[in-house]
């Protein structure tokens, strides 16, 4: 295990966190609607990403354990690199609602196996 693993994997759950806060009781009009709530979900977004990107490239024995990480990396480089095309909100939106609460509860199971 890599010493920087629970530092990126602490990022990860802090910043699932964030979104699940931001985003909690809203529906997809309501996110639509609040351009703010989607510059903060995607700053997150790009934080998750880049921490698994840092995961995989220092511990890619526990970032495999992390279910979609190409798709979750993935939608981290559309948001980072794709900003001269125009942003699928229900796509983020759906990753959110979908992909974000399994990443939560992946990332704080994974935490405990780097205490001390």
């Amino acid at each position: 295990m890599h010493p920087k693993s629970p530092k990126l994997l602490d990022d990860v759950a802090r910043s699932c966190q964030y979104i699940a806060d931001d985003t909690a009781d809203q529906t997809l009009a309501d996110y639509l609607g609040d351009r703010r709530r989607r510059q903060a979900v995607e700053r997150n977004l790009l934080i998750i990403g880049e921490a698994l990107v840092r995961l995989r490239d220092v511990d890619p024995e526990t970032a495999a354990r992390i279910t979609d990480l190409h798709q979750v990396i993935g939608l981290r480089n559309r948001l980072a690199h794709g900003y001269d095309e125009e942003i699928d909100d229900t796509l983020v939106w759906r990753a959110v609602r979908e992909s974000l609460p399994t990443l939560h509860a992946e990332a704080e199971a994974l935490l405990p196996d780097f205490e001390p």
